[in-house]
C-alpha cells in the first residue's frame, strides 16, 4: 500500500502559499499603478484591501512554518522570501499613504517607477509559481526582476537629481522634501524586490 509523502504535500503547500502572497503583491502594484495614472480613489482603497489580505496570507504561512518540523526548502529561505515579497507591497502601500497624506500629485518619475515595480512584481510571481516544476525558468524570472531593479534605481537617481535643481522658495524646499520621501519609498520597494529575486535564485541553486 502506498502512503502519501507528507513532506511532498507540505512542499506544495508552502510554494502555493508564497505564490498566493506574490500574486497579492502583483495585484497591489497593479492597483497602485492604476491610481498613479488617474488618481482613482477606488484603486487607492483596493491597494489598502490587498495589503491587508497579503498580510493575512503571510501570517498563515509563518504559522505553518512554525508548526512544521522539517521543510523541503530551507525554513530560513521560505521565511525570507515571504518577508521580502511582503515588503515590496508594504512599501507600495506606504507610498500611496504618504502621497495622500502629503497631497502629492503623480508625476512622470512616479509613473515610471511604479510601472517598473509592477513589472518586477510580475516576474517575482512568475518565478515563484515555476519554482518547483521549472526551477531554471524561475531563475530566469528572478534575473529579470533584478534587471528591473537596476532600471528603477537609475530612474530614482534621475528623479532625485531633478528634484534638487535650483529651489527658489521655502515652499519649493517643502515640496522637495515631500517628494524625496515618496521616491525613497519606491526605491526601498525596488531594493526589497531585488532581495526577493536573490533569495529565489539561491533556492533554485539549492534545488538543482
Amino acid at each position: 500500500m502506498d502512503f502519501p509523502n507528507p513532506f511532498r504535500s507540505r512542499e506544495k503547500d508552502f510554494i502555493k502559499a508564497i505564490g498566493e502572497q506574490a500574486l497579492k503583491t502583483r495585484e497591489g502594484l497593479e492597483a497602485l499603478e492604476a491610481y498613479i495614472k488617474d488618481g482613482d480613489e477606488a484603486q487607492a482603497k483596493r491597494v489598502q484591501t490587498i495589503e491587508k489580505e497579503a498580510d493575512e496570507l503571510r501570517h498563515v504561512l509563518i504559522d505553518d512554518l512554525n508548526r512544521t518540523f522539517v521543510t523541503p526548502i530551507d525554513r530560513e529561505d521560505l521565511f525570507a522570501l515571504s518577508r521580502t515579497i511582503d515588503d515590496v507591497l508594504d512599501y507600495g502601500y506606504t507610498t500611496l499613504d504618504e502621497m495622500v497624506t502629503l497631497g502629492i500629485k503623480p508625476n512622470t518619475y512616479l509613473q515610471r517607477l511604479v510601472s517598473i515595480l509592477r513589472e518586477a512584481a510580475d516576474e517575482l510571481y512568475l518565478g515563484v509559481i515555476q519554482l518547483k516544476a521549472h526551477p531554471q525558468v524561475a531563475l530566469d524570472h528572478a534575473n529579470r526582476a533584478k534587471a528591473l531593479e537596476n532600471r528603477a534605481e537609475s530612474i530614482y537617481r534621475a528623479a532625485i537629481g531633478d528634484l534638487f535643481q535650483e529651489p527658489k522658495t521655502v515652499e519649493d524646499i517643502v515640496e522637495i522634501l515631500k517628494m524625496r520621501e515618496i521616491y525613497r519609498h519606491l526605491s526601498n520597494a525596488a531594493d526589497r524586490g531585488d532581495e526577493a529575486a536573490n533569495i529565489l535564485s539561491d533556492i533554485v541553486v539549492k534545488m538543482t
